[in-house]
């Protein structure tokens, strides 16, 4: 009779401990960023981390030390680790990294320390820690699941607890929940899963202490989807500052002309907003904005008699800082179309026609996703995006874009991507005006402006869309951050291993290294094709979780043989390979559904089946879900190969992995 009630136990256990993996993680990715001001560049170093001590636990999970009651206490050492470094005001090594770490937030006598190596180093040693418990918690119930023969029920349940994290952090994104929400979810429900008094002292402890940290780190005003948000007045009626994780991200300030102005820097901002309009020879009707913030480059536009304005902005709590706040008021103009998506997506999607395209200062603080080394605004400055804005001119249209830079590279590029864009060499305006010093005019309204020098160099496009990188390669700075976490995963394997790898999975190994590229390159590329929007990623995300688990039941309850799955899975990653996403872009959008389906969920569908009937047959269940993760832990790292090769061949390299996994396959067999 208590056969049934254990093993419900077990099962309930299992979700929870996967809900609490999941949920944390994402947590730790979106605070983490907002303390430790340089990670925003950076998440996959917490998604990394993550695997690690995940993978790390799993290895021990057949050790006599019992690791439960650390979990609350290692992450209560991590939260307060971030919020040490929170009040030093680290410096990037090179202005070439572009990492905008502007501690607006801290005080004037605050500590500066020259290199961001170290706090990212900390910081993925304090995060794989927290996460060791729990790998060793969740290996345990998977090896009682296998024990009882039924490994891909365990396996199912784990999967089901990470979508329900997955939609339950998605939630609290959409809600605009704050930090102390976040921590306090997955440390409440460790305790429905702690079996000793230990566990609960402890879990109580550490409960008030990261509650405790995260409010007294908390100096956010509202937490939107991407960002902690504050908003600071200046006095004067001179607008307000938008501070984003604590750096100056916006100034919404006064620019109508026959507004009263004093400062020097005011009047000057304003000027360079202006200019454009002044390059024009006949005023334009249709205004789009992209990347319209608070709203600045909408009043202006407004000012200069358009008569209609397509506003596009990601981020809603920034559109309502706009609408309320903003001292021209340009969102309360009949006048103008706010639309809250991602500029690219509705370049993409729109049938417009416009007289002049502004491409306001798009420049992001943060990263596309956990799962990928790609900026917010990265896919806005490519050869594809030009083009596309050069569709939607109308006849005698123009271009102008606003970009702060002081690197030649990168202002050669736009140079190069306006004027294969449009035809022409665009003209460049060069002066300090504040919140940006170059302005870019291209297209027939501004072909009458003497065109700047634009020579053949290297363009950012939709497969390799780092423009802030100086050429195809990984910087030193990126090798050497990969190269440090990989020394640190290699000893704490070596640890965890008791100093030999007789008990290394090659195919769970490489199943994991494939998949993580797969689902990286997948989750970077429907953002492109869909909008790189917090629902997005969530819905692609909780896709893929999805898709596993309906691959998993399947090969339970109805298995496909070893050949079809995997002769399947290289179809599918070769037909990925060989077809280019912007296919995807031209598609109507029911058309564009379906294809992205395939796109995405046939590779992912298969890589999973071959997974599962792996897994089914693995004697250690515990053993080979830690060589998985740390197979991931791989290719979290080898992701940063994207930089050299782009994305679409990373697929290449998943399909070599899948491959590498199969051969190890045979010989064990």
């Amino acid at each position: 009779m208590t056969e049934v009630p254990a093993r419900r136990r077990t099962a309930l256990e299992l979700v929870a401990l996967s809900f609490i993996v999941l949920f944390t993680e994402l947590a730790l990715i979106r605070w983490l960023g907002a303390q430790v001001r340089v990670l925003a560049y950076f998440p996959n170093v917490v998604l990394v981390a993550a695997f690690l001590g995940l993978g790390i636990g799993s290895l021990l999970a057949r050790r006599n030390v019992r690791l439960a009651a650390w979990w609350a206490p290692l992450l209560l050492g991590a939260t307060a680790a971030a919020a040490m470094l929170s009040r030093i005001a680290f410096t990037s090594e090179s202005p070439t990294e572009h990492l905008w770490l502007l501690y607006y937030d801290l005080p004037a006598d605050a500590p500066v320390v020259h290199g961001v190596a170290a706090p990212i180093l900390i910081t993925f040693l304090v995060t794989a820690a927290s996460f060791v418990p729990l790998g060793q918690l969740v290996a345990e119930r998977l090896r009682m699941y296998r024990d009882a023969g039924r490994a891909l029920t365990g396996y199912a349940l784990d999967l089901a607890g990470s979508l329900l994290g997955t939609i339950a952090f998605a939630i609290t994104s959409f809600i605009g929940a704050r930090p102390v929400i976040w921590f306090a979810v997955p440390l409440a429900l460790s305790f429905a899963v702690a079996r000793s008094r230990r566990a609960w002292v402890a879990g109580g402890i550490a409960l008030c202490g990261v509650i405790g940290i995260a409010d007294w780190c908390d100096r956010a005003d509202v937490y939107s989807p991407y960002y902690a948000l504050n908003r600071v007045d200046l006095s004067g009626n001179l607008g307000f500052l938008i501070l984003a994780n604590g750096s100056q991200h916006q100034y919404a300030a006064p620019l109508r002309r026959d507004d009263v102005l004093t400062r020097a820097g005011s009047i000057t901002l304003r000027n360079g907003y202006h200019l454009p309009y002044r390059a024009l020879r006949t005023p334009p009707r249709r205004v789009l904005v992209l990347g319209a913030g608070s709203g600045n480059d909408v009043a202006v536009a407004i000012d200069e008699g358009a008569e209609h304005v397509d506003a596009v902005e990601i981020d809603p709590l920034i559109i309502e800082m706009g609408r309320e706040h903003h001292p021209d008021r340009p969102y309360g103009s009949t006048r103008v179309r706010v639309i809250n998506t991602d500029a690219r997506s509705f370049l993409n999607n729109t049938n417009g026609v416009y007289d002049l395209i502004v491409f306001g200062t798009l420049d992001s603080m943060t990263r596309l996703s956990a799962l990928s080394n790609v900026r917010l605004d990265n896919f806005m400055y490519t050869r594809e995006c030009f083009e596309a804005a050069r569709r939607h001119l109308a006849p005698g249209g123009g271009i102008a874009l606003y970009f702060g830079t002081a690197v030649d590279y990168i202002d050669a590029r736009l140079r190069a991507l306006l004027a294969q864009a449009t035809g022409r060499p665009p003209a460049v305006i060069a002066g300090n005006f504040g919140s940006f010093n170059r302005l870019y005019l291209a297209g027939p309204a501004f072909a009458h402006l003497p065109p700047a020098p634009a020579n053949p160099v290297l363009q950012p496009g939709d497969d390799w869309p780092y423009l802030y990188l100086r050429s195809r390669a990984i910087t030193p700075f990126y090798a050497g951050i990969a190269l440090s976490i990989a020394g640190v995963a290699i000893l704490a394997l070596f640890a965890a291993s008791r100093g030999t790898f007789r008990s290394f999975n090659a195919p769970l190994f490489f199943f994991g290294l494939a998949f993580l590229l797969l689902e990286t390159k997948a989750v970077t590329e429907m953002n492109l094709v869909w909008g790189a929007t917090w629902l997005t990623s969530a819905i692609v995300f909780g896709s893929i979780l999805t898709m596993i688990l309906v691959a998993t039941l399947l090969t339970q309850f109805r298995p496909m043989s070893w050949k079809v799955s995997a002769a399947g899975l290289v179809i599918a990653l070769v037909v990925n390979y060989l077809t280019p996403v912007h296919m995807l872009l031209a598609a109507g959008v029911g058309l564009r559904l379906i294809l992205s389906a395939f796109f995405v969920g046939l590779p992912i569908f298969f890589a999973s089946t071959c997974f599962a009937l792996q897994f089914r047959d693995e004697e250690a269940a515990d053993v080979a879900f830690g060589w998985n993760i740390l197979g991931a832990v791989a290719g979290g790292l080898m992701e940063l190969f994207s930089m050299l090769t782009g994305l679409r061949l990373l697929a290449v390299i998943a399909l070599m992995s899948y491959l590498a996994a199969f051969a190890t396959r045979r010989r064990a067999c």
